[in-house]
């Protein structure tokens, strides 16, 4: 058993532009919320301006700086000019003071000193604006997240949908416990890029716009733009060793997803094939294969980790340099610590959205991933065409017919059905049989279009079955099989699953003519009775009546038989060979015999061998031939 991930035939990879528009598509059905978040992710940028310009005087008074009344009194030049600057108060604040003055607040006295009014003014103004901040910055996350976690709720299920609709050739050559993985998994890919990227795209840009643009302002109004340049020259130093890491996380962010994908499937498979594993005592063997499966995980996980942590530390560090450079430019031009910290708040404000806008680089990568195994599902289409008008049909009144039908396997190179032809009439019954592979499970397949043929045609009434909506094909043909599935749910709804509106009654009334009433009724919760993980909880005898029970409810024309008794005791093989006696009364039957002995009766017995039908007639006058059917017969009576 391999422990290695098997890429699957659709699988592809996505550019970033591509994959961020399709997210995109989802999350734009949400607008509202969107815009929203985008009104709150603006103020919230915005009422960072009132926070910088109280504050800036604020530090150029408690550092001892001269008030602006007294700054021309002490000598000239630009220096002079930017510490007086420093120490203006925004317009905002003079039309606040005489506003106080008419309750005889003061802010400054006449020599521009802070007044216990400007204090208050400064502890009430701030923490105002930080509140407002939270409450606006909760507003926006959850806006965004509410949107994104609706868009990917909506991607979960478009991939079952689009799942669900492709043929049945397409689950023959997929891994079903790692489609499930992709479907329930992997979309948690797209909620990083929707809440954590998207919300950093909307919100970091305004926070650096506003602290940003209050920098470049202050620093040209105070004459300090060769500062401001160092800042410049600084800033896209912060992105190099982010790209630098990106381009190696995405490969292992890929490995990492692939090989957790197989766990799920392992793990899937392991616990839904308890019986089996059990049988063969492999419980141990399952173990150390699982455990070599997630060690190989846990190397992609430590390989990720390790680059991902190196992105704070990088950034940090060139920050640091940044800082360093900044303070010996300071020293060299002797430019004054007041002239410079009311640059100080903006800065370390824009800090944090730069270095998020860095590392979204990471994010986008860890997650691209998931996002192209998303799309690749999406993208593969093996659905079954379906035509523009298609024909809506009730019921089904003269016979079905195979002309000359040919059909191939795409994993094989032999077709499994060549030029096959025959005529059902309505009411008769008809089986099939021969050898393993030879054809007989296929054949009525293509009646049930669960796959379309190569060439030829498969009619019911004269109408193409390619012609006829799929919901009334289905309504038209009922299916019990060998290996009969049943659902982790109460007796009653599986044997209601797919009818609407089943009454009790008729549920009782189906289960009575499938000889199950019986054994429903002798346990404790009858026809409430959970049945366990594929019907684990009753036995093959009882999941083959409830199946039987299904198909009777539903009550199609046209019903298909995978010889339901070949893998039942004789007691239990008599109780389901009456309830599908009852099943068969009135339909057209199509049959496919493993046991010779259930269709001995049948009206017209086709014999198939490699794909072809070879012989066909009643019973007695195939075993009168002595081909095919005959050395059938034969060997069944040996065993």
């Amino acid at each position: 058993m391999t422990n290695e991930y098997r890429k699957e035939f659709f699988d592809r990879d996505y550019t970033v532009k591509e994959s961020i528009g399709r997210v995109w598509h989802y999350m734009s059905k949400y607008k509202f919320r969107l815009i929203l978040g985008l009104f709150f992710g603006l103020v919230n940028a915005g009422i960072l301006v009132p926070f910088y310009q109280l504050l800036q005087p604020t530090v150029a008074h408690a550092g001892g700086e001269p008030p602006p009344a007294k700054v021309e009194q002490v000598r000239q030049g630009k220096l002079d000019k930017a510490i007086s600057r420093a120490a203006s108060l925004p317009g905002w604040y003079y039309d606040l003071e005489r506003f106080a003055g008419k309750f005889g607040i003061r802010f400054t006295d006449e020599e521009g000193n802070m007044q216990a009014g400007m204090l208050f003014l400064v502890t009430l103004v701030i923490p105002a604006i930080l509140v407002c901040r939270l409450l606006l910055t909760f507003l926006f996350t959850y806006c965004l997240t509410w949107a994104a976690s609706k868009a990917v709720a909506d991607l979960r299920c478009d991939m079952l949908k689009h799942v669900e609709a492709q043929s049945m050739e397409f689950f023959g050559r997929v891994d079903m416990g790692q489609i499930i993985m992709r479907i329930n998994s992997d979309p948690g890919q797209l909620q990083i890029v929707m809440t954590t990227v998207i919300v950093q795209l909307i919100l970091a840009p305004f926070e650096i716009l506003v602290s940003a643009g209050f920098i470049v302002h202050f620093a040209i109004r105070n004459h300090l733009v060769q500062t401001l340049l160092l800042l410049g020259l600084g800033a896209p130093l912060f992105f190099g060793p982010i790209v630098l890491i990106a381009r190696r996380l995405r490969k292992y962010s890929k490995r990492m997803l692939e090989q957790g994908s197989l766990i799920g499937a392992k793990l899937h498979e392991i616990l839904t094939c308890q019986k089996r594993v059990k049988a063969y005592h492999a419980e141990e063997f399952e173990n150390v294969n699982f455990r070599i499966a997630y060690d190989l995980q846990l190397k992609n996980v430590k390989k990720a980790l390790k680059l991902g942590m190196m992105t704070s530390p990088a950034v940090e560090s060139v920050g640091i340099l940044v800082i360093g450079m900044f303070v010996i430019w300071c020293f060299l031009f002797s430019v004054p610590l007041s002239a410079i910290l009311p640059m100080v708040a903006p800065l370390l404000i824009i800090y944090k959205p730069i270095k998020e806008i860095g590392k979204l680089q990471v994010q986008v990568q860890e997650t691209m991933a998931g996002i192209s195994r998303v799309l690749s599902l999406l993208d593969v289409h093996m659905e079954l065409p379906q035509v523009a008008n298609p024909v809506k049909k009730d019921g089904f009144d003269r016979e079905i017919v195979f002309d000359r039908v040919t059909f191939k396997y795409q994993t094989q190179d032999d077709p499994a059905v060549k030029d096959a032809s025959l005529t059902i009439k309505k009411g008769q019954f008809v089986a099939i049989v021969g050898g393993t592979g030879s054809g007989k499970t296929t054949l009525a397949n293509l009646m049930a279009r669960f796959y379309d043929p190569e060439s030829g045609s498969v009619t019911i009434d004269g109408i193409d079955v390619r012609e006829l909506e799929t919901a009334s094909l289905r309504k038209l043909v009922g299916a019990v099989l060998q290996d009969t599935f049943i659902f982790n749910d109460t007796i009653a709804n599986n044997i209601a699953y797919g009818i609407e509106n089943a009454s009790m009654d008729d549920i009782v009334a189906a289960a009575k003519l499938a000889k199950a009433h019986d054994f429903i009724m002798s346990q404790p919760g009858g026809y409430d009775r959970m049945c366990g993980e594929k019907g684990n909880a009753i036995s093959g005898g009882e999941r083959q009546r409830i199946a039987i029970a299904r198909a009777i409810l539903k009550n199609p024309p046209i019903l298909i038989l995978d010889e339901a008794t070949s893998a039942l005791d004789t007691v239990t093989e008599a109780l389901v060979q009456e309830a599908i006696n009852n099943l068969m009364k009135n339909r057209t039957t199509l049959a496919i015999a493993h046991r010779l002995s259930t269709v001995r009766h049948a009206d017209c017995i086709l014999v198939m061998h490699q794909g072809r039908i070879v012989e066909r007639g009643t019973h007695d006058e195939l075993y009168a031939l002595g081909g095919r059917y005959t050395a059938l017969c034969n060997r069944s009576t040996e065993q």
